[in-house]
């Protein structure tokens, strides 16, 4: 298997220490087999074609992004104008803060990714750095710019590499409080409930193991489509060229092979006719000799 590609290469700066660094995405796509729509009658996946009611199906060029303002009212940003604002790319990650492990809500952690020293000459530093970060238990927080936008970024130790998780803004989070306002809080509650719920907890703690939890559909879905394949419960799509049956076949081989013989045939009397003609002028000259 090819090594997989950095997603972004630059250096993870602190003060005036530079390291060289290379970033991994630390997740993969779905295990789930991708569903398609497919037409029952042709057994052809389904397409989508842009189109505007009232209009029909548009051509690429005719179309434009833009943001509702208020009701069917829009502001057409052309792409010129959104490379204006794009951010330049900065191979750079500042770290400008550190916090307790535990000081972040969640709900601010969107992506991971893997952080890996981008040379060899940059190991130790790296190492260094995790390290302390391992002993004093902290989050270092800073911004970097990819691809033309900046993210706010969490590092932390993570076995003998760093995970650098994407966070989301404070204006991405939705406020929980009248969600939650009608939930009784803790004060008040019986504490005999309360310490049986905790007692069954104690009785459910062990070492978080990953490999421990399957997704159950998954692998049916997985099952279900090798049984159905195994049974040969195929379609197999059709398109709308029409295809070239048996006795199309024959008549494209019969068509050929009756032009090639014609042509074998136009050669032969040609060369029938050049050989009479021949013999032709051959008697008249010894009809001449013999006067």
């Amino acid at each position: 298997m090819a090594a997989p590609r950095p997603y972004w290469k630059g250096h993870l700066r602190l003060s005036l220490v530079s390291i060289a660094v290379e970033l991994y995405p630390a997740i993969v796509s779905s295990s789930r087999p991708a569903m398609h729509q497919i037409h029952r009658p042709s057994s052809q996946r389904i397409r989508y074609q842009k189109s505007v009611p009232g209009i029909g199906p548009v051509d690429a060029s005719d179309i434009a992004r833009g943001v509702e303002v208020e009701d069917d009212t829009y502001v057409i940003i052309e792409p010129s104008e959104l490379d204006e604002i794009k951010l330049e790319s900065q191979h750079t990650l500042d770290l400008v803060q550190f916090v307790d492990q535990c000081e972040v809500d969640p709900r601010y952690f969107e992506r991971p990714f893997y952080l890996v020293p981008g040379s060899d000459i940059s190991a130790e530093g790296f190492a260094v750095m995790r390290a302390a970060l391992r002993e004093e238990r902290k989050i270092g927080l800073g911004q970097m710019t990819m691809r033309g936008e900046e993210y706010l970024v969490a590092l932390r130790p993570c076995g003998r590499g760093l995970l650098l998780e994407t966070m989301r803004y404070e204006n991405e989070v939705r406020a929980s409080d009248k969600l939650f306002e009608d939930i009784p809080p803790d004060s008040g509650l019986d504490s005999e409930k309360t310490a049986l719920a905790q007692r069954l907890i104690k009785d459910r703690t062990r070492p978080f193991d990953a490999s421990a939890f399957h997704d159950s559909y998954a692998d049916a879905l997985h099952a279900l489509i090798e049984e159905k394949r195994g049974k040969r419960h195929l379609m197999h799509a059709q398109t709308n060229e029409p295809r070239k049956s048996a006795e199309i076949v024959d008549l494209m081989e019969a068509l050929k092979k009756s032009v090639a013989r014609q042509r074998a045939s136009s050669t032969a009397a040609t060369k029938k006719k050049k050989a009479v003609k021949s013999s032709g002028h051959q008697t008249a000259k010894k009809t001449r000799r013999a006067i």
